[in-house]
C-alpha cells in the first residue's frame, strides 16, 4: 500500500515536470510572439560599427537593425540571444535553426536564396576603397595601378580589382581587415577593399577617426538582407518592421551613430524587395 502511494506521487511529480519541460520546449519559436520568450539572432561579432563583440555588450548597425526588429516582433533587448554567424556558416546555421534570424553583412544572392529566404534588403552597399584622408592620388580604381592593395585571406574584392580594373595593382597579403589599417596608416599599404560600409565602421573607430576616407567608387551592389529559414514565416514581419524602421527615422539614426565618424556617405534605404544587380 505505500509503494502504491509512493508510486502515485512520483507518477505526479513526473506529469508536472513534463508539462513544465512542454512549456519551456517553445521557449525559442521562431520569433511568433514575444510573451516572456526567447529570440536568437546571428550577427558578426568582429566588424566595427555593423557588429561587433564589446566589453560592454553588442553595438554596430546591423546590432541596432536586429534589436529594432526584434522588438516589433514582441521581444525586449534583455530577451535577445545574440549568436556570431561568420560568413561560412550563415546558411547552416538557418537551416539547423540555430538562430531565428541573421543580420551580419548578409549580402542578397541568387545562390544564397535557394538555402534560405530574405527580408530586406535594409541596407545597399558598395564595394569601395578606404585609403588615407590626405591621399590625392588615388581619385578612381585606375590609379590603383602600382598601389599597394591590402589582400585580406578569404576574400575576392582585390583580387576582383586586379582581375578587372588595376591589373598592375600590388596585392599585400593581410589575416585581417583589422590588420590592414596600421599599414594604411603608415604607408605599409596604399588601400583597403571591401563593402564600404565595413569600410566606414572601421574607419569610424575613434582611434582612426579623421585618419582615413572613402574612395566612393562604387565598384559593386551589396544588399545587405535579413536571412531566415526557408518558407519562415518571419519573412513578412521582418519587413514589416524593417518599413517601421525606415518611417519613423530610427534607421537614419542607427545610420548616423554607426558611420557617422567616417562620413559615410550611404545611399538612401532601400524599398523592401528592390534588390539593385
Amino acid at each position: 500500500m505505500k509503494l502504491r502511494k509512493v508510486s502515485a506521487a512520483s507518477a505526479a511529480v513526473l506529469a508536472l515536470a513534463l508539462t513544465a519541460t512542454a512549456c519551456g520546449s517553445d521557449d525559442k519559436d521562431g520569433g511568433s510572439s514575444g510573451d516572456g520568450k526567447k529570440i536568437t539572432i546571428g550577427i558578426k561579432f568582429d566588424q566595427p560599427g555593423l557588429g561587433q563583440k564589446t566589453p560592454n555588450g553588442y553595438e554596430g548597425f546591423d546590432v541596432d537593425v536586429a534589436t529594432y526588429v526584434a522588438k516589433k516582433l514582441g521581444y525586449t533587448e534583455d530577451q535577445i540571444e545574440w549568436k556570431e554567424s561568420k560568413s561560412a556558416d550563415r546558411e547552416t546555421m538557418l537551416q539547423r535553426g540555430d538562430v531565428d534570424f541573421i543580420a551580419a553583412t548578409y549580402s542578397i544572392t541568387p545562390e544564397r536564396s535557394e538555402k534560405v529566404d530574405f527580408a530586406g534588403p535594409y541596407l545597399l552597399a558598395h564595394q569601395d576603397v578606404l585609403i588615407r584622408a590626405d591621399e590625392d592620388k588615388i581619385k578612381s580604381p585606375e590609379d590603383l595601378n602600382n598601389a599597394k592593395l591590402c589582400s585580406v585571406t578569404g576574400s575576392t574584392s582585390a583580387q576582383n580589382i586586379k582581375d578587372k580594373l588595376a591589373p598592375k595593382a600590388q596585392l599585400q597579403p593581410y589575416p585581417t581587415y583589422s590588420a590592414c589599417l596600421p599599414g594604411l596608416q603608415n604607408g605599409a599599404i596604399d588601400a583597403l577593399t571591401t563593402d564600404d560600409s565595413i569600410l566606414a565602421g572601421y574607419a569610424a573607430q575613434s582611434q582612426f577617426k579623421g585618419k582615413f576616407k572613402l574612395g566612393g567608387f562604387k565598384l559593386t551592389n551589396e544588399n545587405y538582407g535579413i536571412g531566415v529559414k526557408k518558407g519562415s514565416d518571419l519573412k513578412d514581419k521582418i519587413n514589416t518592421a524593417l518599413e517601421a524602421m525606415v518611417a519613423d527615422k530610427s534607421w537614419d539614426k542607427a545610420v548616423e551613430d554607426n558611420f557617422g565618424p567616417a562620413n559615410y556617405k550611404n545611399e538612401p534605404a532601400p524599398k523592401i524587395g528592390d534588390v539593385k544587380s
